[in-house]
């Protein structure tokens, strides 16, 4: 079965797609955030510095990327988000402003470049929908239960994530893409999904939460500036 965990920024789809993992045995796979790609994309940038053109190129990136891997796990896997997700933030960046952090409402009237970008990101996001519809068997989303988390990584407002997840299950009703929104803590959304599709427990729910944690603190959170001037091992 292939499986995408759904959601928005500071939703869970990290803890919750390692923890399903862990619990099932089924490969996880994501793409890497698009500060993760800037170092190597648009070295010395910032993300919130990115122009529409280059956050077209993340988005691009994240797509190949996230394609690459999934085709490598034929029989079945748990996806960390979805082809959809670069469309759906390219699409409300277009809405709301490039740096939706420092935005409370939307500008009334958008630049020529600024629609000129939405037209390009709406054909772009056609190939992302329906790689998602061809790809995926079932979505798994995840509803903005949790605050935003403060690290300095999602230059977002709570705006940005309320018309995240709108549009997120917009798409998923228009393309005919089969979800379920599963909330509650990471334990419940556990057994929650194990039982709505049907799917093996190899280990106890806490100890796949408590591996799934261990990994977690071992990503990699520092800035993308701070990860360009580290040098690698």
């Amino acid at each position: 079965m292939k499986i995408a965990i759904s959601g928005t920024y500071s939703s869970g789809k990290t803890t919750t797609s390692l923890a399903l993992a862990h619990l099932t045995g089924i490969p996880r796979t994501h793409a890497k955030t698009m500060r993760e790609i800037l170092p190597e994309a648009l070295p010395g940038k910032r993300l919130e510095d990115c122009t529409a053109p280059e956050l077209f190129q993340l988005g691009m990136r994240r797509y190949a990327e996230r394609a690459v891997h999934e085709s490598h796990l034929p029989t079945g896997f748990i996806s960390d988000g979805s082809s959809i997700h670069e469309w759906v933030y390219g699409k409300v960046r277009v809405l709301v402003g490039i740096n939706p952090g420092d935005l409370d409402e939307a500008p009334s009237e958008r630049a020529a470049d600024m629609r000129f970008y939405e037209e390009v990101i709406d054909n772009m996001g056609a190939v992302m929908k329906q790689h998602a519809q061809r790809t995926y068997d079932v979505f798994i989303h995840l509803p903005v239960e949790f605050p935003l988390v403060a690290d300095g990584h999602r230059p977002v407002s709570e705006r940005f994530r309320k018309m995240s997840d709108q549009l997120l299950l917009e798409t998923l009703d228009s393309y005919g893409i089969p979800y379920h929104i599963v909330g509650g803590s990471i334990p419940a959304r556990l057994e929650k999904i194990v039982g709505l599709l049907g799917l093996p427990v190899r280990i106890p729910v806490d100890e796949a939460i408590r591996r799934a944690e261990e990994e977690a603190a071992r990503m990699d959170t520092t800035s993308e500036t701070e990860r360009a001037s580290t040098p690698s091992a």
